[in-house]
């Protein structure tokens, strides 16, 4: 992703992503021949956090502090304190206090804040250390950052409580290194579209993919024969939503 896909993506401007750089709050990308950046999904994911912390009132330098400790601790206290102050000017920040209190009414989760629907699906998600599993929590952040995402959220909690989850997320850490050939692609693409309720369906981009600078980022995340599965799913779920359409 070039600077203004990652500024779009994400709800900031440019000057804003290049303030971030010179602040030390988000490490500069690496850049091509041209000395254009060319952003990743990790460092949008980093810019919707700082994005969101800003927007509760934090300091950059509080910012530092809450993105500095992944427990969330340090941001429960650092919340905590903004809340009392926010308490003697309610009139002014009554949004800014609905927001805040949504946050504290439950556990911040590691890597947060998020809205309170992706907060409510990571809950119910199991735990596991798969790394395949790692990736599609950046890409559901980056989903909650670009705006109102609720909706797809809760289509997706049948999902994160299929026991048999797990296994499919094993089977796709296995070909982290394989292949885009690997004869499992293919069963493996068709059993995670199988997964996917149908009420998810309906948030599917409408008419021929196209590609752009997110979805390219968004594949790319993904090693060749893992972005194989992807592209799979994909065109299965669109396939599918179009046998649904009357």
């Amino acid at each position: 992703m070039r600077i203004g896909e990652i500024a779009g993506l994400v709800g900031v401007t440019s000057r804003a992503v290049r303030h971030y750089h010179h602040v030390g709050l988000l490490p500069e990308p690496a850049r091509r021949s041209n000395g254009y950046r060319v952003y990743g999904v990790r460092d949008a994911v980093l810019l919707a956090r700082i994005r969101r912390l800003t927007e509760l009132g934090l300091s950059l330098d509080e910012v530092r502090d809450a993105l500095a400790d992944d427990a969330g601790r340090e941001l429960s206290e650092v919340l905590a304190e903004l809340d009392a102050d926010l308490a003697r000017q309610e009139d002014a920040i009554r949004e800014r206090r609905r927001v805040l209190s949504a946050l504290l009414a439950g556990p911040l989760t590691p890597g947060g804040p998020f809205s309170p629907a992706l907060a409510a699906l990571l809950d119910r998600s199991p735990a596991t250390t798969s790394r395949a599993a790692a990736k599609d929590r950046r890409h559901l952040e980056l989903l909650d950052a670009a705006g109102d995402a609720s909706d797809v959220f809760a289509a997706l909690h049948p999902l994160v409580e299929d026991p048999g989850v797990l296994d499919l997320y094993e089977r796709l850490d296995e070909l982290e290194g394989a292949a885009v050939d690997d004869p499992r692609v293919a069963p493996l693409a068709a059993d995670l579209a199988a997964a996917v309720p149908d009420e998810v369906l309906a948030y599917l981009p409408q008419g021929e993919p196209r590609a752009s600078g997110v979805g390219t980022a968004l594949l790319e995340d993904y090693p060749p024969a893992q972005r194989e599965v992807v592209r799979g799913v994909m065109a299965a779920l669109t396939e599918r939503a179009r046998g649904r359409t009357p």
